[in-house]
């Protein structure tokens, strides 16, 4: 009986070292030419410092007055489906002011909420595998952006939709909320195109659900904004703001 055990045992601690010996071989696969003298440990160290950089710089250049409002590329406008309420109100006295506050009042709601993101992200980055970081790191110079789209947009729609409901609600603009600034845009013009004057006309009521909107609006920018901070550290040596960075990312430069 104690021979049949310790042959289970011989066995056992065999097959373990095997599936050992499997990982290592995987991690080392994985792993470019040229890139000997930079253990798994820093790469993998590198990776996750280079997310919490962009991650930070990204949230904290959308999270300020104007972080999204003088940001061309990324400024919220009024949803497509407000395009005939936009043609008509600009035509009053005072419409055009009421557009631009409430197109302001979006863009302000949206730096508000961004700064959920943040520890959304950091446990994202804190819970990655090995085999993710490795892959992360010697992949597509958008890699790292996609892994956390793909593990933290669920999280993040989840977390930015009631602190974007609250900013909807709060005076942003001249001390009034951007619920109030849409709403005073949409009430009339939806109560002329559901009567019979807008039936003639061929309007449509405007039925926009704003809350959906600005989040996703957000979250996309958030995600743009996170992937040109990732191209940076990848390609700009400058971009690389401590000797970790440099040491791990400067593989890259080699390839």
């Amino acid at each position: 009986m104690k021979k049949v055990i310790l042959v289970a045992i011989v066995s056992l601690i065999l097959s373990s070292c095997a599936e050992l010996q499997q990982v290592a071989s995987q991690l080392s696969s994985a792993l470019p030419a040229g890139s000997s003298g930079v253990t798994n440990a820093e790469n993998i160290s590198g990776l996750k410092s280079s997310l919490n950089v962009g991650i930070e710089k990204a949230v904290s250049n959308l999270g300020v007055e104007n972080g999204f409002y003088q940001n061309a590329a990324l400024k919220i406008l009024m949803p497509k489906e407000a395009q005939p309420i936009i043609d008509n109100v600009r035509l009053i006295p005072g419409g055009q002011a009421l557009v631009d506050k409430a197109v302001l009042s979006l863009n302000r709601t949206a730096e508000d909420a961004v700064k959920e993101a943040t520890p959304i992200f950091r446990s994202a980055i804190s819970s990655m595998s090995i085999t993710d970081a490795v892959g992360i790191l010697f992949g597509k110079e958008n890699a790292a952006t996609e892994y956390l789209r793909q593990n933290t947009y669920s999280q993040l729609k989840a977390a930015f939709a009631p602190k974007v409901k609250e900013s909807l609600g709060k005076p942003l603009v001249a001390n009034i909320s951007t619920t109030r600034t849409w709403n005073s845009l949409t009430s009339a013009y939806n109560s002329v195109a559901s009567g019979t004057i807008g039936s003639i006309a061929g309007l449509k009521t405007v039925n926009v659900n704003l809350e959906e909107y600005v989040t996703e609006k957000a979250l996309d920018a958030l995600f743009v904004k996170v992937a040109a901070e990732e191209k940076a550290i990848r390609t700009n040596p400058v971009a690389r703001v401590n000797d970790l960075l440099k040491k791990v990312f400067g593989q890259l430069d080699k390839k």
